[in-house]
């Protein structure tokens, strides 16, 4: 039988399966939960690998909970973006998973893919599973599973951005960002966007957000400025690492109001992906966050 301290050691991995799959902490969360309450319910100490039952298990949960969210999402109230993941006192056990490609950037491409192209790629490419624990998870041959991963690979590298970036310099693009915005300088964040930059904003009708993405640098450097200089004194914005990467957080009268990540190709911000629906926010923190 595995060890229980094993089994909790694949809790992160297993983590980065269900929110790659899902977009939100909380539904990711309740998976690997439903998972591990199942593995103590029904497994037995001839399973093989632990985790290639857990991760089989997992993303049939997570099939069936998209199956649901792709109702909910059609009727979502302006653009939809995944429930950011903020490092805020965080375990260093989450904080390796996060070091892996979990950008909003990835994940919106992901929820263009069907559940189960996206099960059977994140199995194979990320998770290093068979095509047979393919087919058994999905309940289908062992060809049809190559040809879903197929599919789904050619759709990732055709919609992700194909820049490797390092990590300092994605950084340093989002901190003069967010210095140009403290300062209400437009010339300046426009010159840091790409000229056919996307922003896109996510309240999902519950506070004030673009109901379209605006696009173009000289639209973004507005509204981004605007924003800042009618909030006035009441908001600042701080660079913060969200989903692995450099992003921000906009703070109103001292509270985390919107979280924000960037992509980049290291020289321009191509995209600015913020989420400001409150219900998002109440859980990508892992501890209460005000500003210092």
């Amino acid at each position: 039988m595995t060890d229980h301290n094993d089994l909790e050691g694949l809790r992160p991995r297993l983590f980065g399966l269900a929110y790659r799959m899902l977009g939100s902490r909380q539904d990711a969360d309740d998976a690997v939960q439903e998972g591990f309450a199942r593995w103590y319910e029904h497994a037995s100490g001839e399973i093989r690998s632990a985790e290639a039952w857990l991760v089989t298990v997992i993303s049939r949960i997570c099939i069936d909970r998209l199956r649901t969210l792709s109702a909910e999402r059609a009727h979502y109230t302006g653009p939809w973006l995944p429930e950011p993941l903020v490092e805020a006192g965080q375990s260093p056990e989450r904080g390796v998973e996060l070091a892996s490609d979990l950008s909003l950037a990835l994940l919106m491409v992901l929820e263009r893919l069907s559940p189960e192209e996206r099960a059977a790629f994140l199995m194979h490419d990320v998770f290093d599973c068979a095509y047979a624990d393919i087919s058994r998870a999905l309940g289908r041959t062992e060809a049809a599973c190559r040809q879903l991963v197929h599919r789904a690979r050619e759709r990732v590298r055709a919609d992700k951005l194909r820049f490797d970036v390092p990590q300092d310099a994605h950084r340093q693009l989002v901190e003069r960002y967010v210095q140009a915005v403290e300062e209400r300088d437009p010339a300046r964040l426009m010159a840091l966007l790409a000229p056919d930059a996307i922003f896109i904003s996510d309240g999902g009708g519950k506070t004030w957000a673009a109901r379209r993405p605006v696009l173009g640098a000289e639209r973004i450097a507005r509204l981004d400025t605007g924003i800042a200089r009618k909030l006035s004194g009441h908001y600042v914005l701080r660079v913060a690492t969200v989903n692995g990467r450099a992003g921000a957080i906009g703070y109103l009268d001292d509270r985390p109001f919107a979280v924000t990540s960037f992509d980049t190709d290291g020289d321009r911000i191509r995209s600015v992906m913020r989420v400001l629906n409150p219900d998002k926010l109440r859980h990508a923190f892992n501890a209460p966050t005000r500003l210092n």
